[in-house]
């Protein structure tokens, strides 16, 4: 049992929810083919009366592409596919008008390597944006072959160091060779990123979502790693320096009152985490932690399945959301966004069928937890992973294709069934195709015959047209549950959290209690058949049902949950 009682600091982003955009995918305004800025602005109203507060945009800097924008290489020019910086400002004041802000994606552990700082760096050991980067010399085994400076991992597969010809050494890359990781020993970079911080801020954007940024220190004795995946983590994630930067990142996001979320992967250690997200601690509002995200990582990793028991994520949620309401702390709430695959197809059942009851269910199960609620593009009409039968050639995504060209002339053909079944489970592709707006050809996301992503088969009948007007769409659930969020805030945003019927594998129950000890009582089924569950105890009032179950129906504590359903309640 919690403690009630506890008073949470009150600020306008633990209320606030946000909405991911992921700008190639989400709306084209000129028949490139590819999404841009103005497809954005237009769209403007649609996220107004969905109810979200914040506009995420994944990036849209300049850059060669090589990994959908993360690897940047000028910080303020829009990458003209997408617009232009008045577009960034048009958009922002759209959003103004209407009382949200807009959030941008500042990837600050790497850039690109056709950036001018490591295009410079990269021309002699004496340069003056030599040290902008991490370069190592190589090592020599007994037979004096040459080896990478250590045994460390790249994200994306293979060796996390690249052989520069031209100047004899090794460069840093912790994702893509084209992503060489900056230096942040060095104080010029350190206040380059802060200029670059102001440089949007000054600009009226209202924060930054910050890419891998427990990334940004490492153990500079660079050494061998001993992990059987990801090797090296253990000496960059929650380097020995990060929470001193991420102070003087969080220096400058006060001064403007800004929004912060930081993404950090490879990190389950919760006293790491707290230090970057505690009331006191003046770094960043809120982190993205993985180890939800991990649960069916098999032991070779992401491509390798593990199945999972609901028990397993009734563990996992209620750490974090004991654990950060405890330590005065914040958590992000997302089970889906670019970089995995969509929420009804991993978390749930995503047949036709049950697809949009799952989707729902999701919305309630998610949405009423502590934290700041994350929706990403297509979550709020319930969209699903690729379909099954896409062969290898529809796929896009640099890590998944990266995996494939490692493996794919070294395994056998029942090997290679089993990655595909991964990929189809796994894959960024999942997240990227194209937003579905209604059935028209390429479902009104381009006028473009070809747009730059395959669509998925189902926009003819999974589109937000379909589903604006419609009370019982899983979009109007999405709007629903956002709007009881902030109707009930002192219990759904700033109340504590209690796991209910820990031992129960269909139904994730829990309670939220406000500290004048009001109480709601959210009950989901993670089951494709009916559950009869019992609250133990009276309800005083219906806040959701996903399934049309009235307070008649659930007002004696005693009631059928339909399969993929939720049912919020005041007790």
């Amino acid at each position: 049992m919690g403690s009630t009682g506890h008073q949470q600091l009150r600020t306008w982003w633990k209320e606030s929810s946000v909405y991911q955009i992921y700008p190639a995918s989400f709306k084209d305004s000129n028949g490139s083919g590819t999404g841009d800025l103005k497809g954005i602005i237009s769209k403007v109203d649609y996220l107004h009366k969905l109810g979200v507060d914040i506009v995420w945009l994944s990036p849209i800097f300049e850059s060669p592409q090589i990994d959908m924008g993360y690897d940047i290489s000028n910080y303020e020019v829009i990458d003209p596919p997408y617009g232009t910086v008045e577009d960034v400002v048009t958009l922002k004041d759209a959003l103004h008008e209407r009382g949200m802000k807009l959030v941008l994606d500042l990837v600050v552990n790497h850039t690109s390597d056709q950036h001018e700082w490591f295009k410079e760096s990269r021309k002699s050991k004496d340069n003056p944006y030599r040290d902008w980067y991490i370069w190592r010399p190589a090592r020599y085994d007994d037979q004096g072959n040459r080896m990478p400076p250590t045994n460390w991992d790249a994200h994306f597969q293979g060796s996390a160091w690249e052989w520069d010809e031209a100047t004899q050494e090794y460069y840093l890359h912790l994702f893509c060779k084209e992503q060489p990781d900056l230096n942040w020993e060095n104080p010029a970079v350190r206040a380059k990123v802060h200029e670059i911080m102001r440089f949007w801020l000054d600009k009226g954007c209202d924060g930054f979502r910050i890419d891998v940024i427990n990334f940004i220190s490492k153990d500079q004795s660079f050494p061998d790693s001993k992990k059987p995946v990801h090797r090296g983590s253990e000496f960059y994630a929650c380097g020995p320096r990060l929470h001193e930067w991420l102070q003087g990142i969080g220096k400058i996001l006060r001064e403007y009152d800004a929004f912060s979320v930081g993404e950090m992967p490879c990190v389950h250690d919760e006293a790491e985490l707290i230090k970057a997200v505690r009331a006191d601690r003046g770094e960043l509002s809120m982190i993205f932690h993985f180890e939800l995200m991990d649960i069916d990582h098999g032991k070779e990793g992401k491509y390798s399945y593990q199945k999972w028991p609901l028990t397993k994520l009734k563990e996992t949620v209620t750490k974090w959301q004991r654990f950060m309401y405890d330590n005065d702390g914040w958590n992000a709430l997302y089970l889906e966004n670019h970089d995995q695959p969509r929420a009804v197809s991993r978390f749930a059942t995503d047949t036709p069928e049950l697809r949009a009851s799952s989707a729902k269910m999701i919305a309630a199960f998610m949405g009423f937890q502590a934290g700041t609620p994350f929706v990403y593009q297509g979550q709020e009409i319930g969209m699903v992973n690729v379909p099954k039968d896409w062969p290898m050639e529809e796929y896009q995504d640099v890590d998944c294709l990266s995996h494939w060209n490692l493996y794919k002339d070294k395994i056998d053909e029942d090997t290679k069934k089993e990655y595909l079944r991964n990929y189809q489970m796994k894959s960024r592709d999942n997240a990227r195709t194209p937003m579905q707006w209604d059935d028209s050809p390429q479902a009104g996301f381009t006028s473009s015959s070809k747009p730059w992503m395959r669509l998925h088969d189902n926009y003819r009948t999974v589109n937000a047209a379909a589903q604006v007007e419609d009370p019982t769409s899983v979009y109007h659930c999405w709007r629903q549950v956002l709007e009881k969020r902030k109707a009930h805030k002192d219990i759904f945003v700033y109340g504590d959290f209690d796991l209910v019927d820990q031992p129960n594998e269909k139904v994730f129950a829990y309670k939220r209690i406000a500290a004048d000890g009001q109480t709601a009582l959210v009950v989901s089924n993670f089951t494709d058949g009916e559950v009869n569950w019992s609250a133990g105890q009276g309800v005083k009032d219906l806040v959701i049902s996903t399934s049309g179950l009235s307070l008649e129906d659930v007002k004696g504590g005693d009631f059928t949950l339909a399969p993929c359903s939720a049912v919020a309640v005041l007790v």
